[in-house]
């Protein structure tokens, strides 16, 4: 713990910005100073990572971005075309640490309908069996890193195995591409459901054509 001495203006300017971006005081006064003399600190990694994944999704049409209630989650809302427009919601979580895992992405629907919630879950389901099978080898275990239940999931985000792959900019692009590929492919499933004889299996080859050359997170 330090003690610095600052004018009452100061403090009055940085008490307002830390509020606005819900830190503390001193965690605010550590990020100015931090990017001032251009120390790698955490909380820069996260901010820059979220701040050019707001940029690449703001451009997209079926995206919302949420109010960012903390300094290192992000969260986009995206809506489906069924009964009533229900909105999946997308919130990443970015680790302070980043070991083996950058961080957590947390999916979620807001409804109580529970064909939809069934419907949910399946596509998860679905979606994890896809996963293991193209890029399960590349995890622990052999196995995507994942938790599922009554139509929420949860995915731990792996550091990229290339050094190269792990500059700010591509952890922002990876991210955002697998959250819009996520997202396609659920809206594929809904599209396809009752439709298709196949369903999981045109989601399997839907996912290998989109995810070849992607980095993997």
């Amino acid at each position: 713990m330090y003690s610095i001495i600052l004018s009452d203006e100061v403090v009055d300017a940085v008490d307002s910005a830390a509020y606005k971006y819900g830190v503390s005081r001193s965690g605010l006064i550590d990020r100015i100073l931090a990017g001032y003399l251009s120390c790698p600190i955490p909380e820069i990694r996260i901010e820059d990572t979220l701040s050019q994944m707001e940029k690449i999704l703001s451009g997209l049409e079926n995206f919302h971005l949420n109010y960012r209630p903390h300094c290192s989650v992000f969260s986009v809302q995206s809506a489906l075309r069924y009964r009533y427009k229900p909105t999946v919601r997308y919130a990443l979580e970015l680790y302070r640490q980043a070991g083996d895992s950058i961080g957590e992405l947390r999916v979620s629907l807001r409804t109580q309908n529970r064909s939809l919630i069934c419907a949910l879950t399946d596509f998860f389901s679905i979606w994890d069996g896809i996963e293991n099978r193209f890029i399960g080898s590349r995890f622990p275990g052999s196995r995507v890193p994942c938790s599922l239940s009554d139509g929420k999931y949860v995915r731990q985000l792996a550091m990229p195995a290339e050094k190269a792959d792990r500059t700010n900019e591509k952890v922002a692009d990876a991210i955002s591409s697998y959250i819009c590929e996520l997202d396609a492919m659920l809206k594929l499933y809904f599209e396809c459901a009752g439709t298709t004889p196949d369903t999981a299996g045109e989601l399997a080859r839907r996912y290998r054509l989109d995810m070849e050359g992607q980095i993997i997170i």
